[in-house]
């Protein structure tokens, strides 16, 4: 479907976005007064290039739904959701790099390793996932909260998380329906369920109160991964921010390689109507979550 002929995206929660936006430009990783000019102020521009480069923020803003969700002041919650998009964006820096992806664009900008440099782009990967852990780790909650959130992201992040989804993902020869599903379940879905979990864990909300939002979680990892399959076939370089079709040109199994466009498209309607349901059974203000939600899926639409 052409630009012109797309349905308007349905409400986003902005104001969420803009907090988390202005946050991060806060953050500086260098103080700038090396010793003999040895100066990481370079790295500091490089981390914030790939940090400051925009987009919806989603896991981030996830985060400050949660809490606002469960009754908690979301300004408590910025150096969370300020770890959560570190830790996604070096797994962007990593994901273009030659070795990986071998991506040119990211976010409608040249990526880091074109910009600076793939020694630099590496190293700017690393500096954001510990700077990620040292932010999180300055949450205004009790250090028995804040050690939990910080296992989750840490989990979240490893073996059996993101990074080892991107093993799969590198080295998988084929994948059926169950092979994909766990690839993203990984690759994706943990993070994006770490970005509620997260705050549900620094809000010392009870284990069976959690089990609602972890079933919304779920779906709406599963949801953002069919969707961007179907946009990685539909969608522009303009909409997308990186170049359409990568995953084609990459060999890919996806959702839309294994089952079809329409088929697809259906998968990400059950998805949001499945995750709208567990979102049902969850208390409190849960609004700016559902308007997520409904984001996620009109991206396709």
């Amino acid at each position: 479907m052409s630009i012109e002929g797309r349905k308007p995206l349905l409400s986003y929660p902005e104001e969420l976005r803009e907090l988390v936006d202005s946050h991060l430009e806060t953050i500086h990783f260098s103080r700038g007064d090396g010793v003999d000019g040895a100066e990481t102020t370079g790295l500091d521009e490089a981390m914030r290039y790939s940090l400051l480069a925009g987009g919806k923020r989603i896991r981030p803003v996830l985060c400050l739904a949660t809490a606002r969700a469960i009754g908690q002041p979301t300004d408590d919650f910025l150096g969370a959701a300020a770890a959560l998009e570190m830790i996604h964006t070096y797994s962007l820096v990593h994901d273009d790099l030659p070795a990986m992806d071998d991506d040119d664009l990211r976010r409608g900008k040249p990526t880091s390793h074109v910009k600076y440099g793939e020694a630099v782009a590496i190293l700017a990967g690393d500096g954001l996932f510990a700077e990620a852990v040292g932010e999180l780790a300055r949450s205004p909650a009790t250090p028995e909260r804040v050690l939990e959130a910080v296992s989750l992201l840490s989990a979240a992040t490893g073996v059996e998380g993101m990074v080892g989804g991107q093993y799969i993902d590198v080295s998988a020869q084929a994948l059926d329906a169950d092979g994909l599903r766990h690839l993203h379940s990984l690759k994706t879905g943990r993070l994006i369920r770490a970005s509620i979990e997260v705050a549900l864990a620094l809000g010392g909300v009870t284990e069976a109160s959690r089990e609602p939002f972890r079933r919304f979680a779920t779906q709406i990892g599963l949801l953002f991964q069919i969707v961007d399959d179907i946009l990685d076939v539909t969608g522009s370089d303009e909409e997308l921010g990186k170049p359409q079709g990568s995953d084609e040109r990459h060999g890919k199994v996806t959702y839309v390689s294994l089952y079809g466009l329409d088929r697809a498209r259906s998968l990400a309607a059950e998805t949001h109507e499945g995750a709208l349901a567990a979102l049902a059974g969850a208390g409190g203000e849960t609004e700016d979550l559902k308007r997520i939600a409904d984001y996620i899926y009109s991206r396709e639409q």
